[in-house]
């Protein structure tokens, strides 16, 4: 099985995955985009049976998404990059931003979310290959 370490910035906060994330999904809603500084974030859920460890210290921030459950965030009180989190409509799972694991041939999305917020020019619209989603 491949072991996968995704981190912060500045190195402190980490997890250690193994195996296929069970989904990547990017989302377009407006606070991911707050959250990442970007126009959608990336997230690759895992089974909390996939992961090996939590490296380092975390600061916690908590919540409600615009479907109304709560998400909590896992990020690095250093830098302040966003690792992990947890989303309380999905026990079990460990959610990881792709973006932290720093690596081009991690697997793309395959589920687009919350298009109807997406800036007109992502090229993931439409894109074959890649459920979207309401």
């Amino acid at each position: 099985m491949r072991i996968r370490r995704a981190e912060c910035a500045c190195g402190q906060l980490g997890v250690v995955v193994e195996g296929e994330p069970v989904r990547v999904s990017a989302c377009h809603c407006l606070a991911c985009q707050k959250r990442t500084g970007s126009a959608f974030g990336v997230q690759a859920r895992f089974s909390v049976d996939q992961v090996r460890a939590f490296e380092g210290r975390s600061t916690v921030f908590t919540r409600t998404g615009d479907s109304g459950g709560r998400v909590t965030f896992h990020f690095c009180p250093a830098c302040g990059t966003t690792v992990h989190y947890e989303v309380d409509g999905l026990p079990g799972f460990v959610v990881v931003a792709v973006g932290a694991f720093a690596d081009p041939a991690f697997p793309g999305p395959t589920v687009s979310i919350y298009e109807e917020r997406a800036h007109p020019w992502v090229g993931l619209l439409g894109s074959p290959g890649v459920e979207h989603l309401d």
